[in-house]
């Protein structure tokens, strides 16, 4: 109130303000051992952390600790405040005259020049009593901590972003309908200025909707704020206030492989950007919103998000340039990496996938050295025993113990530091024909698959991944889960005669989708050990290498609808959904007909996702299907015999033989192996929901 009592409208903002602030208890707590005093009290608290983080609330609310405790306030902005010594000095001298004083000085980075006079020279000419508090993007010298005439009067506290109960907390103080909660934070991370304008832009949603349905007459409905995602105004607002604007287009580009990259090195942005990288990974390691670890650096999760999704928004060719040079340079280092590092160079490589709709949901990114994985040894027998036959009981580990005996170098054990107990195991088995046949029946059932569908050649031989287990999570994802797909996922990328894959996973469903979208497909049988069933998902890795697999998958993520997500209403309406066994024998009779449209019009396959999705034409789809064989390893024999039977419509099989000049056995030979290969094709595509093109169409962006 002013001093007549009149109520000004700066009395509403600081209320409406302390009624908006939450957490920082820590904080608050240390500023009060600092307002209580004492011989071993801090006399200078030091705030450092990123733009929008919350240190100017904070201050605020130290102001009002201050008031409420009757001691003076004086407070100096660095934005405003004059850049030389003299000025300066001139606006801080107020809290001199009194030894309660509390002095809270904002926007230090602003004046960061004048740090060591402050230290040295100014802050010391101040009463004993007075209480400093210093707010600015980035730390103090180190030379200041080192000091140790500074220690115990210095009190350095990073400001992060709010935990997910306070930023839920933030959200509901403004009003944002709890469904949105969620995507919200996924977005923001807790990083206080994106929660507000998360916050505003759905109040301002909110409200053009409902002044919609006043002028017409109708309801929004009860989900009509259901989906969140950020604009592009909260986009470039959060960019303009925590990154500012990067001295050139090298540091942009530097930025935009620090976004998309999960962990950025000097090395990495050399391959990238060339010999400039070294500097430019120096500017990187400065700014006040990159995080250092000893991997290298990342940005703030919300600086990642904004910088992907405004990258993605204005120039959505050079993302998925950036995607694919990525993507080539991490591929390499998985397959080149010791071990030390082999597993941190998988976790890389899939963090770029983190958006494909199953990721994210099964893997965490847990920081690095937080479970250990290790190479079995005979002294883990016992312990890893005892978590097999506890969660998969007697029979899986007799099993197990089977496998143990013949292959010990197949098992990985992983413990969670600093203990030394095995917190988890599993097996990376790889066989030729038929180990194991006779004593595993899941073994069994895997090569009974490969006879059925794809026989070895010599020199090849199958993988197979068995007893994940997790103490306490067993199968579900966990950081000890998150290193055992890492690595049948690296183990794949490193072999080089590696024909078949099975992953073997409890049959309870939890898996099936995420192991569909990676190309893993159930096997007819299931087995049954020790009362619970197991299903063996496979995969033929002779048709495409993993680089073509990986460039699949990567049109499916920049070009297409989220994986696996059911297509929306298109032409027509829903997809039908069929089993594998009725899409084969759907795509085998379409492919007899496809140069007969009134008999290609009955096929099931004209509702599939592939045709209904993305409003191609059946016939487009197939032609286009057979036209990608050439790019399948071995495909080109397979190519040309499905060209002549149901392309160009050879009149008899014989017929297509001779035009081929080839005998007509190995015209058969060739004529199922391209049936297959379409098959394969074609469900790929059908799973992940991405569209089928012909080879060298441009994709949609």
């Amino acid at each position: 109130m002013n001093a007549n009592g009149m109520m000004r409208l700066g009395d509403r903002l600081n209320e409406s303000r302390r009624r908006s602030f939450v957490g920082r208890d820590g904080e608050l707590r240390r500023f009060g051992r600092a307002l209580d005093g004492g011989p071993d009290a801090p006399r200078v608290l030091f705030l450092h952390g990123p733009g929008g983080v919350g240190k100017s609330a904070l201050l605020r609310r130290f102001a009002d600790e201050a008031v409420l405790r009757n001691r003076p306030v004086v407070r100096v902005d660095g934005r405003t405040a004059p850049a030389d010594v003299q000025g300066f000095g001139r606006a801080v001298r107020p809290a001199s005259q009194d030894p309660r004083t509390v002095l809270l000085i904002d926007t230090f980075e602003d004046r960061g020049h004048l740090e060591t006079w402050l230290f040295d020279e100014c802050l010391p000419c101040l009463p004993d009593g007075t209480v400093t508090v210093v707010a600015g993007r980035r730390a103090p010298a180190p030379v200041r901590l080192a000091d140790p005439a500074w220690a115990g009067l210095l009190d350095v506290l990073p400001v992060t972003a709010l935990d997910p109960a306070e930023s839920r907390l933030f959200l509901q103080r403004r009003g944002v309908p709890e469904a949105l909660h969620r995507d919200i934070l996924a977005f923001t991370g807790g990083h206080p200025l994106a929660l507000a304008l998360a916050a505003a832009a759905t109040a301002t949603a909110t409200a053009t909707a409902t002044a919609t349905a006043t002028a017409t007459g109708k309801s929004p409905g009860p989900d009509a704020t259901v989906d969140w995602s950020p604009g592009q105004d909260v986009i470039s607002a959060l960019l303009r206030h925590l990154v500012g604007d990067p001295p050139t287009r090298d540091h942009w580009a530097a930025l935009e492989v620090c976004a998309h990259a999960h962990i950025t090195s000097e090395h990495l942005l050399r391959a990238l950007l060339g010999e400039q990288g070294r500097e430019l990974f120096g500017w990187l390691r400065e700014q006040p919103y990159i995080e250092t670890t000893s991997a290298g650096v990342h940005p703030h999760d919300v600086i990642r998000e904004a910088l992907e999704t405004d990258l993605r928004w204005r120039d959505p060719d050079g993302f998925a340039d950036l995607h694919t040079q990525l993507r080539q340079y991490l591929l390499e280092r998985v397959r080149t990496a010791t071990p030390a590092r082999f597993l941190q160079a998988v976790g890389e490589l899939q963090f770029l996938y983190r958006t494909d709709g199953f990721m994210s949901d099964t893997h965490r990114w847990h920081p690095y050295g937080l479970v250990q994985d290790l190479p079995y040894r005979p002294g883990h027998e016992p312990a890893v025993m005892e978590l097999i036959r506890h969660r998969e009981g007697t029979d899986s580990a007799r099993t197990a113990a089977y496998w143990l005996a013949r292959r010990p170098e197949a098992f990985r054990v992983q413990r969670v530091p600093p203990g030394e107990d095995v917190a988890g195991a599993s097996a990376w088995l790889k066989l030729t024909a038929f180990d194991g046949e006779e004593r595993d029946p899941v073994a069994a059932v895997a090569w009974e698959h490969v006879r059925r569908h794809g026989p070895l050649r010599t020199g090849e031989h199958i993988s197979m991944a068995r007893f994940h287990v997790g103490r306490g999570t067993y199968q579900r994802p966990s950081p000890v889960m998150d290193l055992v797909l890492w690595r049948m996922f690296g183990e794949i990328v490193r072999d080089e005669r590696l024909a078949w894959t099975f992953i073997v996973m409890r049959d309870d469903g939890f898996w099936d989708q995420h192991l569909l979208h990676c190309d893993m497909r159930p096997v007819d049988t299931t087995v049954e050990i020790g009362g619970h069933r197991y299903r063996l998902f496979a995969h033929d890795w002779r048709p495409l290498t993993t680089a073509s697999w990986l460039a699949e998958k990567t049109d499916g993520m920049l070009g297409a609808a989220p994986a696996g997500s059911a297509p929306a209403d298109g032409p027509g309406g829903d997809a039908f959904v069929m089993t594998h066994a009725e899409f084969t024998a759907a795509v085998r009779s379409a492919l007899r007909t496809l140069r007969r449209p009134d008999e290609l019009a009955l096929s099931p396959l004209r509702n599939s996702r592939l045709v209904r999705a993305h409003a191609m034409p059946l016939e487009e789809v197939l032609r286009n299907a057979i036209h990608h064989l050439p790019l399948e390893r071995g495909g080109e024999k397979s190519h040309r015999a499905a060209l002549a039977a149901f392309v160009e419509g050879a009149s008899t099989q014989e017929a297509a033989a001779r035009r081929l000049e080839l005998p007509f056995s190995t015209y058969r030979r060739h004529l199922a192996d391209a049936v297959e290969r379409v098959t394969d094709i074609l469900w790929r595509h059908e799973i992940d929901g991405t569209p089928l093109r012909r080879p060298g169409a441009q994709s949609a962006g």
